[in-house]
């Protein structure tokens, strides 16, 4: 389906942006192995030439879909969903600046889920025959994209301990964790953040019921242990939300 705004956004994005590379990215360490030499990441720059930009609520891709490229998020954040045959939506996760996302097809060469831009975006395209062309070339390459294929199953897997084990405390504690390290490894605060995603998003990613969410928000400010202010959330006990979910328990999400 074509959006009729899409165009004019994409065509939008600024030259200077259209123009940074892999060699330039303040984002690179999370998308390229750290040991790639000069000569490899200007290949990988040839690679990477399309960059898009998306508006809060605009599809990069829908399930269903025929696989072409992985996208390597350059700004914003984006969510996958799945939709089931009774029409509910069911968010399998969060994508963030440096993540890379897509890999659901490769298997098959078809879209699995959809993904929706959170906020106003922009993405790397990365065409998937030439990324595979260019990885039988590029030993280091091939073995960073393994790592990534890798970790997606090692998510898979924690959200089922997630979904299977845990209680409602548990689950949102280990959630905002996780978006602290993530947004740590960025350089941005741990301890404060804006969500981007509604409480609804939320709740359909952990299992659990926007009114559950919202009171396990609640019960955590009178605890002490965040600062909730519309979006906008600071975490006030890191130790405390730890110790909710456990040390032996962390999973990744």
């Amino acid at each position: 389906m074509q959006y009729p705004y899409k165009n004019k956004v994409q065509k939008a994005v600024s030259n200077a942006s259209t123009q940074i590379a892999c060699s330039s990215c303040n984002l690179r360490e999370f998308c390229l192995p750290a040991d790639f030499t000069a000569d490899e990441v200007r290949q990988l720059d040839q690679l990477t030439s399309i960059k898009r930009a998306y508006r809060r609520g605009d599809y990069l891709y829908r399930s269903g879909s025929k696989f072409e490229s992985l996208y390597a998020i350059r700004t914003g954040f984006f969510k996958t969903q799945v939709l089931h045959e009774d029409g509910r939506e069911q968010v399998t996760g969060f994508q963030m600046p440096g993540e890379i996302i897509g890999l659901d097809a490769i298997s098959t060469d078809i879209h699995s889920c959809d993904a929706v831009a959170l906020e106003d975006s922009e993405i790397c395209e990365l065409p998937f025959d030439k990324l595979e062309e260019l990885s039988r070339q590029l030993p280091t390459l091939q073995r960073h994209l393994h790592k990534i294929m890798s970790r997606e199953i090692v998510r898979d897997q924690g959200i089922m301990l997630l979904l299977g084990s845990m209680r409602a405390e548990e689950r949102l504690a280990a959630f905002l964790l996780n978006l602290s390290q993530r947004f740590a490894a960025r350089g941005y605060s741990s301890t404060a953040f804006r969500l981007r995603m509604t409480r609804q998003e939320i709740g359909s990613y952990l299992g659990l019921k926007l009114e559950t969410i919202s009171r396990t928000l609640s019960y955590f400010q009178e605890n002490k242990l965040i600062e909730v202010n519309n979006k906008s959330i600071e975490l006030l006990d890191l130790p405390h939300l730890r110790r909710l979910v456990g040390q032996e328990r962390g999973v990744p999400l």
